[in-house]
């Protein structure tokens, strides 16, 4: 089987939270380079792969070759999982996986645009459609970008930058990611002994932009709620502290832990039934051996929950 190029982070608690076993349906929704899924379907379970990156089939070829029948992939947004599952002829599964964020062999090879530390095109999609980082980065109203930097990257000089790079465009538009790594360096006065690059915080906004992140996370955290079956479990693992934020309160209001009277309830006296009991308290980090042999893995975080009998909610519309 083909080595893949990535190390799956928490891999042992993913699995652990998960549960999977001979006779149960676990859904991948960031397949990647296929870490989480082999590792599952080495337990038994039959796996459905969901990927929005036309590159990962390559990953997915050797495990069905090696788990004929049990491994099932599909080029799709984790947000439509429910339909994918339909089309293996399921209604419910048992197990959701979520690993978010860019994945290492995106941000390793140049040519898709995600490094500042490597010249490539200014791309940054995840999936083969959409702007690109350049179209943002050229089009959009010095406003509009410094919001994007600030609210996706909390980057405090977000006005500063994406003025600078209005006046740049001006002259020649955005191509390569050096360019604009190095133009975000300058406009902020250079690296002065800080410990990240200048262009780290704008280069996360824009990935986050392009692929529409968040709202896809929101959507996905809905989209498990209605696939799992009572007693199935859902593990997310995070990278940074807004897709975190976003997991954190799915799973406080999904197990009716909101103080009364809180705004993201419906007006109702009780509010409706937990859907979700968390399977432990906060979220779990790597180890200190982890974080040694995997640098990915330092800012990760897992929360997990196991769905209830309740319906799944509404959203207003």
């Amino acid at each position: 089987m083909t080595e893949a190029p990535h190390v799956p982070v928490l891999l042992p608690e993913v699995l652990e939270a998960l549960g999977p076993a001979p006779g149960r349906t676990v859904i991948d929704g960031t397949f990647g380079a296929g870490g989480y899924s082999k590792a599952i379907l080495e337990t038994g379970a039959e796996v459905l792969a969901l990927d929005r990156d036309p590159s990962a089939a390559r990953f997915a070829q050797p495990l069905a070759a090696a788990f004929d029948g049990r491994f099932h992939f599909a080029q799709s947004r984790f947000s439509q999982m429910q339909a994918r599952l339909q089309e293996i002829g399921r209604e419910h599964c048992d197990g959701v996986a979520l690993d978010l964020g860019v994945s290492s062999m995106q941000i390793d090879e140049p040519e898709r645009g995600f490094s500042f530390m490597r010249d490539g095109p200014l791309d940054m999609r995840m999936g083969p459609d959409g702007p690109s980082a350049a179209d943002l980065v050229n089009t959009l109203e010095p406003a509009e970008l410094a919001r994007i930097f600030f609210v996706y990257g909390e980057e405090r000089q977000s006005r500063r930058i994406a003025a600078a790079l209005a006046r740049r465009r001006a002259l020649e538009p955005f191509a390569r990611t050096l360019d604009l790594a190095e133009s975000v360096e300058k406009a902020v006065g250079g690296r002065r002994g800080a410990p990240i690059h200048p262009a780290t915080r704008v280069f996360q906004a824009l990935r986050i932009a392009v692929n529409q992140e968040l709202s896809e996370l929101e959507a996905g955290l809905d989209a498990a709620e209605r696939v799992l079956r009572s007693g199935g479990k859902l593990a997310v693992v995070t990278f940074h502290s807004l897709e975190d934020r976003i997991v954190k309160a799915f799973f406080t209001e999904r197990a009716g832990r909101l103080p009364a009277g809180s705004r993201h309830l419906p007006p109702s006296a009780a509010g409706p039934e937990p859907t979700f009991e968390l399977l432990f308290k906060g979220a779990r980090a790597p180890g200190p051996a982890e974080m040694a042999a995997n640098p990915r893995a330092r800012s990760a975080k897992l929360r997990a929950g196991v769905r209830t009998a309740a319906p799944a909610f509404r959203r207003a519309a």
